[in-house]
């Protein structure tokens, strides 16, 4: 039994045009559950783009780094002070916070798909979800 909501591109595009999303230097997003929303929102805002991979889980979800750990910084320019952190799901914190701390003295605001953040896209979604950009077994 799938108890997963599906949501897809379109949804996801509609409720980013509709999210009043702050001004920023740079988007920098998690990898990989963040790379795709990342990708969205700094072409809608027309801002650069850089990722970093921060791992703590598997893609089976289950834990393999207490705490999490940075693999991948994301290079960013000394100008860029402000920065809209992108993620897929935020429910711990933890891979949130180690990304925040490798992002040093910069103002940090943060986005996520589901969870919590400064700004959630789906706060209402509590389940599980398919992202349109995951493949599914």
């Amino acid at each position: 039994m799938d108890d997963k909501v599906s949501l897809d591109f379109t949804t996801i595009s509609h409720r980013l045009k509709d999210l009043a999303l702050p001004e920023v230097d740079y988007v920098v997003g998690i990898a990989t559950g963040g790379i795709v929303p990342a990708s969205l929102i700094a072409h809608q805002l027309d801002k650069p783009l850089a990722l970093m991979r921060v791992q703590h889980r598997a893609e089976d979800n289950t834990p393999i780094y207490e705490p999490p750990r940075l693999v991948t910084a994301p290079g960013l320019p000394d100008d860029a002070q402000r920065i809209l952190l992108v993620d897929d799901v935020c429910v711990s914190g933890k891979t949130m916070q180690t990304a925040r701390a490798a992002l040093g003295d910069r103002e940090v605001i943060t986005l996520v798909m589901k969870g919590t953040g400064d700004y959630v896209l789906f706060p209402e979604v509590a389940a599980c979800v398919n992202w349109p950009w995951k493949l599914v077994p």
